[in-house]
């Protein structure tokens, strides 16, 4: 009989006896994952001859860093190295600094021959930096998001009073020895509706800032404090809402496969005619070429621009050369102040890692015990993409705060901390609406920032110990669904799998079981069981050229006379548009989904 145990202040459910347990093969022997976790991490051991480390900075860092940094190490300072000189030089180095352009490559961690111990980004990005070499390196990667918040929301307000004011045109034209006052005619800011969509960090300061120059501020963010907003006198709204009442929009979001040309052609057509729109963000959330005939068209009467999506944009560009837009190169975090506070920040976050503390801006797996790591690494990828396929059956772009994770096990207690696991399923759900990197060291407090609210549960099973787990269970409270098949009982969107032969398999979704290889292209379709429908959608895939590489069909009874299916496919290839209305247009099928993991 399975008992079930409170983890975090969860309620118990009881077991799950539709999942099917199944053995692991080659993995290595048990060890305890709490006794691991708990042991303090040994600081660093310095290599040079004087036992002091050995820090070389690659690009240019403000002089209060720099002075943080010679203060505890020997700082070698050496800006525009080109690769073969930075992988020369790093041999002799415990840590390394680089700016967001340097590459990081697996090269450079080679040629370190296992000294290299921390890499700080001095900046908020990770994409120069190759993360996995740095994880088989065993060398943390930090970074400094939080030190140019406020120049960035300075920036935007710049850019948004430059706007609406027509100032940069007519400097331009006073410039060429016009004087055009009624050409330049503005609008005021006071009273207007500006709508912030992205309420966390640059877009909360922006919201403060324009609350002082007396407009109404709305924002949309679904992971969003409402107490947060309330304080400043800020309206939470859906999308909709945000961009239909807008006078002003100003881009805040992270930038996710979600919010990707998030304002294109569709939405220009729902925004208020003579909409302004402002970015500093991040150039890919805006489809330029619909932002250019939004333009046009007088949908968006100006618009101002930090970032672009191909940066230095070409010559011929058209939203550079558009007269109604104002475009800077990316100036956001371009001031004296917030460069020297950058510079404090990763060089403490440096000094934080060697001296054997994880800093809370570590981007990467941090060092666990490598017998932990290869015992439970197949089942934090089941816990990963576990999480990315639940968030990804979530409708529209509503949030979620609700997560329960469920945990079937043969284990003692004491013999499996959750903690990793917890935090491989946070990684899951967050990381792809989300730019932040989640790690067993940040992953709670992600979780918390963004008030998702995170219990557990434990399954005990009988049988041997083994194996860690059994199944894996994540469930998500109070939204909508795209796939309502994946609705349990009770109404949260449910999701289960466990690990076979070292890989992930979904094996449960809402009240459904299934059976297919959780990774790649997954199609689900609920339909009525009848003979024939799996060869019809299989004929349109194939019609489209989609292979598909397994089909899984599971019956389940309706009523006396009439059975359902649930058909689990994966296919190598993502289907056009027009594949997938095929398949929901076959008369048997009630609903389908197709998501990629």
């Amino acid at each position: 009989m399975a008992n079930t145990t409170k983890l975090g202040g969860s309620l118990a459910t009881g077991a799950f006896a539709s999942f099917r347990l199944a053995p692991l093969a080659n993995l290595a022997a048990s060890v305890s994952l709490r006794r691991s976790l708990r042991r303090p991490p040994a600081a660093l051991c310095a290599s040079s001859d004087d036992d002091r480390f050995t820090v070389l900075v690659a690009d240019e860092l403000g002089e209060a860093g720099l002075d943080i940094l010679r203060d505890f190490a020997e700082v070698d300072h050496a800006v525009d190295l080109a690769p073969e000189e930075l992988c020369a030089r790093i041999g002799g180095c415990d840590a390394l600094i680089v700016g967001s352009e340097m590459k990081v490559s697996g090269d450079v961690f080679g040629s370190s021959r296992g000294r290299l111990k921390v890499v700080g980004i001095a900046g908020g990005g990770i994409d120069n930096v190759n993360l996995a070499a740095a994880n088989e390196n065993r060398c943390l990667v930090v970074n400094a998001p939080n030190a140019s918040g406020s120049a960035v929301a300075e920036h935007a307000i710049a850019l948004l009073t430059a706007m609406a004011r027509n100032i940069v045109q007519a400097a331009v034209s006073v410039k060429s020895g016009n004087w055009q006052r009624k050409k330049y005619v503005g609008m005021s800011l006071s009273g207007k509706t500006l709508a912030v969509l992205g309420f966390v960090e640059v877009g909360f300061d922006v919201a403060q800032r324009a609350k002082g120059l007396g407009m109404h501020v709305i924002a949309y963010d679904p992971y969003a404090s409402g107490h947060l907003a309330r304080a400043i006198g800020v309206e939470l709204v859906t999308f909709d809402k945000a961009i239909a009442n807008a006078d002003f929009i100003s881009l805040h979001m992270h930038f996710t496969p979600a919010t990707q040309k998030m304002l294109n052609d569709e939405t220009f057509a729902k925004m208020k005619k003579g909409v302004q729109i402002l970015n500093v963000t991040h150039g890919g959330l805006i489809d330029e070429d619909a932002l250019v005939r939004a333009l046009d068209s007088g949908i968006v009467s100006r618009a101002a621009v930090d970032v672009l999506i191909e940066e230095p944009p070409p010559k011929d560009n058209k939203l550079v050369q558009h007269e109604k837009v104002i475009v800077t190169p990316n100036l956001g975090d371009g001031t004296f102040e917030a460069q020297e506070q950058l510079s404090i920040e990763i060089a403490e976050a440096v000094i934080e890692a060697l001296k054997g503390d994880l800093p809370s801006t570590v981007v990467n797996e941090p060092m666990v015990a490598a017998e932990v790591l290869a015992e439970l690494k197949p089942f934090l990828d089941l816990a990963i993409n576990l999480g990315r396929f639940a968030v990804k059956l979530i409708a529209g772009r509503g949030g979620f705060k609700a997560v329960k994770v469920t945990y079937a096990s043969a284990r003692e207690p004491d013999q499996l901390d959750t903690k990793l696991l917890r935090a491989a399923v946070i990684k899951g759900l967050i990381e792809p609406i989300s730019s932040v990197i989640v790690n067993w060291v940040n992953g709670d407090s992600v979780a918390k920032q963004r008030g998702l609210r995170i219990t557990e549960e434990r399954v005990t099973l009988p049988g041997s110990p083994e194996y860690p787990l059994e199944f894996l269970q994540v469930q998500i409270a109070s939204v909508e669904s795209r796939f309502d098949s994946a609705l349990s009982t009770s109404g949260e969107i449910e999701v289960g799998g466990q690990v076979r032969d070292g890989l992930p398999f979904l094996t449960k979704v809402g009240n459904f079981e299934v059976d297919v290889r959780l990774e790649g292209c997954i199609l689900l379709c609920r339909a009525i069981d009848q003979p024939g429908l799996i060869g019809k959608i299989g004929s349109v895939l194939g019609e489209a050229n989609v292979n598909i590489g397994f089909m899984n069909a599971t019956r389940t009874a309706v009523d006396s006379e009439n059975l359902e299916s649930m058909i689990s496919i994966k296919v190598d290839d993502q289907p056009t548009k027009e594949t997938l209305k095929k398949i929901g247009e076959i008369a048997a099928i009630r609903e389908f989904v197709f998501l990629v993991v």
